[in-house]
């Protein structure tokens, strides 16, 4: 008899935990992706923002797609800063060095 009241114990332990659990009635037909994902600013990245920045973390470390997106983006500006920068001063992809003279 005590086999039987700590069988039926068990079971309705069980079944409670399942239903805490979220394991009875229908599974979804797609997987859930509960990633984090911080999306950039649309204004040219400050030093602000990389503070602020941070990246979904998984199995393996930081998701790898976020921090791709993020060193070509910051790569594409920095090389655009940099192309500015040297149309102002007249450095070497400025409008001088075209010329062919480049001020010093």
């Amino acid at each position: 008899m005590e086999w039987a009241i700590a069988v039926l114990v068990i079971a309705v332990l069980g079944v409670a935990a399942a239903v805490a659990a979220g394991g009875v009635g229908e599974m979804k037909t797609e997987p859930v992706r509960d990633g984090y994902r911080q999306d950039l600013p649309q204004h040219p990245l400050t030093g602000a923002d990389l503070q602020e920045l941070r990246f979904g973390v998984t199995l393996r470390g930081y998701a790898m797609d976020q921090v791709d997106d993020v060193l070509v983006r910051l790569g594409q500006e920095i090389a655009d800063r940099d192309a500015l920068i040297a149309e102002l001063t007249g450095g070497p992809d400025g409008p001088e060095a075209q010329k062919g003279t480049v001020a010093r």
